[in-house]
């Protein structure tokens, strides 16, 4: 984590249902500015639901984000210009099936930044470089393994040159030889000081990798803090709970 005390997202007392169920319950949270936070828990727990909350994919039903200067919950909300400072990256790739690596990287500074493309091409090479995909640029999606796209949707967003990375389960759907490679990637942009909040099954990565860790459950935050501590000695029944059961690869 860098030395700044920045803060980049601030999230209070949020709540989402979707009918009657109730998804989150009053959470809040803070990111400081390079910081990695990883958020834990079983499924249906609301992880998904509130980074998607951040981005403004999912509306909220009350509380407040706010995302360096920009509030999330403004009615008058630039979506635009809240995505391009904060990616994300989903458990789907959602790349262009029509278009190779190179192509999918540039659309959207082209497209939606009206950057001018000769830039945005030796920046999408430099960012697939970045990724380790050198020579797989013309390769287009179905040529590549699941770990390959991911990257390459990984340098998607980071083409909109964002100040935060969101990322939602992103190995969930890969084989396992492929987790690593698109773990290594995350892990070399949050050395590089890139603020990251990650929802993720892998324990030992967030052991490993963040700063600050939540865990989450039936749409509370039941405790949070380092990895050390979350990890080593949680406090709450629920947590000890689910750490053994997960540790335990059930």
């Amino acid at each position: 984590m860098t030395n700044s005390e920045e803060i980049a997202v601030v999230i209070q007392d949020l709540r989402k249902s979707y009918g009657a169920t109730e998804v989150l319950k009053g959470v809040s949270l803070t990111v400081k500015k390079g910081e990695v936070v990883c958020i834990i828990g079983p499924s249906g727990s609301g992880k998904s639901t509130l980074i998607r909350c951040i981005n403004a994919l999912t509306p909220f039903d009350s509380g407040s984000i706010r995302v360096f200067d920009i509030d999330v919950h403004d009615p008058r909300l630039d979506k635009l210009a809240l995505r391009r400072r904060v990616g994300m990256v989903f458990q789907q790739y959602n790349l262009f099936p029509h278009r190779t690596a190179l192509q999918n990287v540039m659309m959207a500074p082209i497209h939606v930044l009206g950057q001018d493309r000769r830039q945005v091409e030796q920046r999408a090479f430099a960012l697939l470089a970045k990724v380790r995909l050198s020579g797989r640029e013309h390769a287009f999606p179905g040529e590549m393994s699941g770990g390959q796209q991911q990257r390459v949707a990984i340098a998607r967003s980071l083409a909109m040159n964002p100040d935060v990375m969101l990322f939602d389960e992103v190995t969930a759907a890969l084989d396992p030889e492929t987790v690593g490679e698109v773990l290594l990637t995350i892990k070399e942009l949050a050395a590089e000081g890139m603020t990251c909040i990650l929802v993720t099954h892998e324990m030992g990565f967030a052991r490993e990798v963040a700063d600050h860790v939540y865990f989450t459950d039936r749409g509370v935050i039941v405790e949070h803090g380092p990895p050390s501590e979350l990890f080593g000695s949680p406090k709450d029944a629920r947590t000890r709970e689910f750490l053994g059961r997960v540790m335990r690869g059930a």
